[in-house]
C-alpha cells in the first residue's frame, strides 16, 4: 500500500492528513476555506487519491498559511508513500479544458524540487479564497513532493475555472507520474 499518515502543527496552523496514492473514491476535506475545499476534492478525484485531510488554521489573518502548509504536507505525504519510487512511471503532462480555461501541466517526479508557476487572474479572491495562494500552494507541493513541475494557464476569463483547471492539470499528471510501470527505479543513475 502506497499510504501516508502526517500531522502538522505550527502556531499558524494544525493540519492532519491520510493519503493513498491507490485511492478508492474516499475523500474528506476541511480546510475552513469552501473554496479550497472544493480545488482539494476535485485535486484527489482527478489524482486517483483517496485523501482525509483535517484543517484548523489562522483564517482570521488570511488563508494564506493554510494554504501553503496544506501544499507543504501532501508533497511530504505524497513523497513518503512513494517510498523509493521503484517502478512509477515518473513523468506526465496533460493540457486541461475547464470551460473557456486551458491549463497545462507538466512534472516529474525527479528527487528536485521546483515549480515554475505562470498564471494570471481578473479578481484577487474567489469566495473565501486568495487567488494568489494557488501559485504558493503549487510550490509548496512541489517542493515537498520533490517533483519539478511546471504549470500554466493558458487562457481563460473566469477565475473559479481558471483555478479549478490548475488544480486538476496537476492532479491528472501525478495520478499518471505516480502510476505503476514497472519494478524498477525510473533513472539511469538508480535512484530518484
Amino acid at each position: 500500500m502506497r499510504l501516508a499518515e502526517l500531522s502538522r502543527r505550527t502556531k499558524e496552523t494544525n493540519i492532519q492528513l491520510t493519503l493513498d496514492l491507490d485511492g478508492s473514491g474516499k475523500i474528506q476535506v476541511t480546510t475552513g476555506i469552501g473554496f479550497f475545499d472544493h480545488m482539494l476534492t476535485a485535486f484527489a478525484t482527478h489524482a486517483g487519491f483517496d485523501m482525509a485531510l483535517n484543517v484548523k488554521g489562522d483564517l482570521q489573518v488570511d488563508c494564506h498559511h493554510t494554504v501553503e502548509d496544506v501544499g507543504i504536507i501532501m508533497g511530504k505525504a505524497i513523497n513518503q508513500a512513494l517510498g523509493d519510487k521503484r517502478g512509477i512511471l515518473r513523468f506526465a503532462n496533460i493540457w486541461l479544458p475547464m470551460d473557456e480555461a486551458l491549463a497545462f501541466s507538466a512534472l516529474d517526479i525527479s528527487g528536485r524540487g521546483l515549480c515554475l508557476f505562470d498564471a494570471h487572474f481578473t479578481f484577487k479572491n474567489c469566495g473565501d479564497y486568495e487567488n494568489d495562494a494557488t501559485a504558493e500552494f503549487m510550490k509548496a507541493l512541489a517542493t515537498n513532493s520533490l517533483t519539478t513541475l511546471h504549470v500554466r494557464s493558458l487562457y481563460g476569463e473566469n477565475d473559479h475555472h481558471i483555478n479549478e483547471a490548475l488544480y486538476k492539470a496537476v492532479a491528472r499528471c501525478f495520478r499518471k507520474a505516480v502510476s505503476i510501470d514497472g519494478d524498477s527505479i525510473p533513472s539511469s543513475k538508480g535512484s530518484l
